[in-house]
Formats: structure tokens, sequence, C-alpha cells
């Protein structure tokens, strides 16, 4: 097992495939020798290696609990970036492949009095795993999950199995009408913790929904930017542990920019939404442009992702 970032990279094999919902897959990864995979918490990705210079995260489905595997879910994009194509035509049952072990920038709080969860589409991947930890946990718990129609729903059965918990919005049963964001948070305790993933419309309807309720309680997982990345360039970045130093041109980014080097530095997503691409800040102050750092985080100016983010001053060194 080697280190890559913030994460180790370990061998496994892709054990089975099943149809989860039109265009979705999940795919379950077992250790080659048979043996335990590193813990994870509800919340968490790994990166999959699908070929060199392609790497791409995915939440993890299945039970915190559960060692002998890890399961995510795939959607395929027609107009997406190449990875969950990869995933649906490339992969086969048998295949071995590197993975990360798992990371966690949407962590779940397993000891909050109540906990809200909303999911739209392919959204549910990480809202699911945390619905069965906080099932198994026997805490006080609801989930909201919208989808297009019943036929698009991954995971339909399973969280009819909770019950009441589960509230579902179908478009074509809602007469194409979008879940009241609004009417969902009314009335919740003000100590309720929520949680979203799913598409830009229902993330900005949902923080819109949120904003009077304090940072700590509300959480978020993209899976895709909300604005493209800013490259102004203008400025130097030091590389501390490289020793070198390149001036990020109008249009780069850092991480082009230590690409470009040679340096094998860790990135996946390049839209600032895995963390992948992390790094310390020895000095300056970074420009921050992810959606992993909280406001607090990002005021600290103690880290930043290179894939998206600029420099507010003229040099900027960094931990690389």
């Amino acid at each position: 097992m080697s280190a890559v970032g913030n994460a180790e990279i370990l061998s496994v094999r892709l054990h089975s495939i099943r149809y989860a919902a039109p265009d979705i897959n999940v795919y379950e990864f077992r250790p080659l020798d048979g043996g335990n995979l590193p813990l994870f918490t509800a919340g968490a990705h790994i990166d999959l290696h699908l070929a060199p210079g392609m790497v791409r995260s995915y939440s993890l489905m299945n039970s915190q609990d559960e060692r002998h595997r890890y399961a995510v879910a795939v959607k395929k994009e027609a107009n997406g970036r190449g990875g969950s194509k990869a995933v649906h035509d490339d992969l086969r049952v048998g295949q071995e492949l590197s993975i990360s072990t798992p990371l966690n920038n949407f962590p779940l709080n397993e000891s909050a009095s109540r906990s809200v969860l909303v999911a739209g589409g392919i959204g549910i991947t990480p809202i699911y795993c945390m619905a069965q930890c906080l099932n198994a946990l026997g805490c006080d718990w609801e989930l909201h999950y919208a989808a297009r129609s019943r036929k698009y729903a991954a995971f339909l059965s399973d969280l009819e199995a909770f019950g009441s918990r589960v509230r579902f919005h179908f478009d074509d049963e809602a007469g194409e009408s979008v879940m009241d964001m609004a009417a969902m948070v009314g009335g919740q305790p003000e100590a309720t913790h929520f949680y979203c993933c799913g598409p830009l419309p229902m993330m900005a309807a949902f923080e819109e929904a949120l904003a009077e309720r304090p940072d700590e309680y509300v959480h978020l997982e993209y899976f895709k930017a909300a604005a493209p990345v800013i490259a102004e360039g203008g400025y130097e970045v030091v590389l501390q542990r490289s020793g070198q130093t390149v001036t990020i041109e109008p249009g780069q980014t850092i991480l082009d920019a230590v690409l470009a080097l040679g340096i094998d530095a860790p990135f996946s997503c390049m839209e600032g939404i895995c963390g992948s691409c992390e790094v310390k800040v020895i000095e300056g102050i970074p420009d921050h442009h992810d959606f992993v750092l909280s406001k607090e985080e990002q005021a600290k100016n103690e880290k930043t992702m290179i894939c998206c983010s600029g420099s507010r001053t003229p040099r900027l060194v960094l931990d690389l």
C-alpha cells in the first residue's frame, strides 16, 4: 500500500456489478487477500484510479460497519468528463484496480439530537450510507429523496424498508413541482443537523432555506461545482519541499503548473469538490474557490485546494 496526498493507495478486485436504476450501477470492491479494508465513516468517498491521469471520486453507499467491501453507485453521465463512462464501459467483474483509502469531506455528526437528510438523484449515495448509520445507532432522523420518477430512484426498495422516516418526491407524481425546502426545514428543532447532496438547483434551494441556521448545522456535498474554476493567474507559487518556484499564468491553475513541472500531486475532480488535491499553506493567503472547506477553515488559510483556488498575495508558499 502506497501513499498519495492524504490517502493511501491499495489494490482491490471488482467483486460485482449490479443494476440500481437506469444508467446507475453499483460497483462492489473487495480486498485481494479476502481480509478487511480500512475503516470508513458515513459520508466518505474513495478515488478510483481508472487510467493514467483519470482519477474519479465516488461516495461509499454501504454500511460503515462493513469491513469486507466498499460499494459505490455510479451514474453514467453523457456530458461528463469521461470517468463515469469509463466505469460503465470498461470495468469488469474480477478486474484488479487501485483505489484510495476513504476520505471524508462530508462527515456525519453521530451525536446530533436530530438529523435531516436530503438527496436528489445520484446524490442519494452518501445519504443512504448516513441513513444506515443513523438507523443502526437508533438516532432521530428523517430522509427526503427527490428523483424524476420511481423508475429513476436508486435503492428505492431499500429506502422504503425504513418506513415513514423516508419521504419521497417524484417529479412526475408531483406535477413537475420541486421539493419544498422551506416546508422541509420549517418546524425542525434548532439543534437539527441538515445534510444535502444533489443537483445544483437543489443545493441552492437547500442553502437558501437554511440561510438563517448556524453554519455548523448545515452540511453539503457537491458532486458538481456550482461555478467554473477561476484561473486568473499572475502570482508566484513556491513549492517548499520540491525547491521549485513557478509563476501561475492567466488561465492556469496551481495544479496545472505543478503537474507541468512533473510533480506527482494527487487530484481527482479538478473542480474543488473532492478534497484530493488539498495542500498545506506555509505562507501567503489563498483565494479559496473550493466546496470542501468550511468558511471557518477557509478563513484560517492553513490549507488550499490547488485544482481551483488561487492566491490573494503575490507569493504563495505550499507544502509540496
